[in-house]
């Protein structure tokens, strides 16, 4: 479930953003793309119900494999580019594209998440992002040449290995971070030159090389020299002298960390599934074959192919009946009209298979006696529930 607040969501002027992600997950039905099984709200927050895939993220199983073999690689580059196609399909830009998003399903198989950020297009390019905290930072636009060069104060490494275990020490306290990373962030969207779709194959690109080498190809101490860096990429885009790629490999990357007008994807996705790199893979049973890692997963509530975090954030109070907040909208409300959503043929599809399988736990059983605490609690706000559907209806 993914909660957001309402007030929040005003104030930082992430209403549109709110209603693209949602529009997104209704609209996209891919087997790429994470599951939306419904969406709903109270008076302060919004909620996503989706589908839960047990497997962990890639930033995660990048964290335990340090690397990963270009076989594997490949595997989940190519089912990125899935993912990525058939969002832009839709004209949607997904602008976040990076291995804390790309989740894996209990059979080893990618799935695209997290499209908070994502955006529909109406024409070729957009204008930069604020939404991205590192460009909010003043040093970074003063420190920002007019033609794109910077000087390069990071700090530097004596190797290779050096730089993987300095990266993979501040990874997991960026997994906990609401500023994240901008190591993934294209160029052009940095230097606020108008961007389109292609910024997402940067993203890919960089992910790529994570993959291959162990760390981000821009990586540094902090984001402003990561920044930098990316910007002026022709200077940084190395590869260390014990990163054993194949020549194919290097050449796909080199091809995706470009200029917007040399990158592969730039037309269409059929560029890159037309590189040599991908010569062997059969992109109509991608998701056919057997994975090329299969997660432990123990049962249906298994989390340990995700890092732990403690959740800080208090329940949300209920203020007052859905008659009286019915009685007193405000532009706050106003705003989400329209966002309740439900994927009927997801939903009866979730009810077949428990039919077909072996009896589950019920929820008294996991729970204790909340869960018939929280039965009563629903059954005196049906009224709420049954005005607020009505209200606030939607097709999908």
């Amino acid at each position: 479930m993914k909660k957001l607040k309402k007030s929040e969501m005003l104030s930082r002027g992430q209403v549109e953003h709110v209603r693209a992600e949602r529009n997104l997950l209704a609209e996209v039905a891919s087997h790429c793309i994470v599951k939306l099984y419904y969406s709903f709200q109270d008076a302060e927050y919004l909620y996503l119900i989706m589908e839960y895939l047990p497997g962990g993220d890639m930033m995660t199983l990048l964290i335990r494999e340090d690397t990963l073999t270009e076989s594997v690689a490949r595997f989940y580059v190519a089912q990125s580019v899935l993912a990525i196609e058939s969002i832009h399909k839709h004209n949607y830009i997904h602008r976040d594209i990076k291995p804390d998003n790309l989740l894996l399903d209990k059979k080893g198989h990618m799935k695209l998440s997290d499209f908070g950020l994502c955006k529909p297009i109406d024409c070729a390019t957009l204008s930069t992002l604020n939404e991205n905290e590192p460009l909010e930072d003043n040093n970074l636009r003063e420190s920002m040449d007019i033609d794109g060069c910077f000087s390069d104060n990071g700090s530097r490494w004596k190797s290779a290995t050096e730089q993987l275990q300095h990266w993979q020490m501040n990874r997991r306290k960026l997994a906990f971070s609401t500023v994240g990373t901008p190591d993934y962030i294209a160029p052009e969207v940095l230097l606020k030159k108008g961007y389109g779709m292609e910024c997402d194959w940067w993203s890919l690109g960089a992910i790529m090389y994570e993959m291959l080498v162990g760390y981000p190809p821009f990586y540094s101490d902090d984001p402003i020299t990561t920044c930098r860096k990316i910007v002026n990429w022709r200077s940084h885009l190395k590869f260390p002298e014990d990163a054993r790629l194949t020549p194919e490999a290097r050449d796909l990357i080199c091809r995706l960390l470009c200029d917007v007008e040399h990158r592969l994807g730039s037309g269409r996705a059929d560029q890159i599934k037309a590189h040599p790199w991908f010569r062997d893979v059969i992109w109509d049973k991608l998701y056919e074959m057997e994975a090329a890692f299969k997660p432990e997963v123990n049962d249906e509530l298994d989390t340990q192919n995700f890092l732990k975090f403690d959740e800080m954030d208090p329940p949300p109070a209920r203020t007052g009946s859905g008659l009286s907040r019915k009685m007193l909208l405000t532009p706050k409300d106003l705003s989400f009209v329209g966002y309740t959503y439900k994927n009927f043929d997801a939903v009866k599809g979730m009810h077949g298979m428990r039919r077909s399988t072996s009896p589950r736990r019920s929820i008294d059983s996991i729970f204790g006696g909340s869960a018939r605490d929280f039965r009563r609690m629903s059954t005196a706000g049906d009224t709420d529930t049954q005005m607020v559907s009505s209200a606030d209806a939607m097709s999908p």
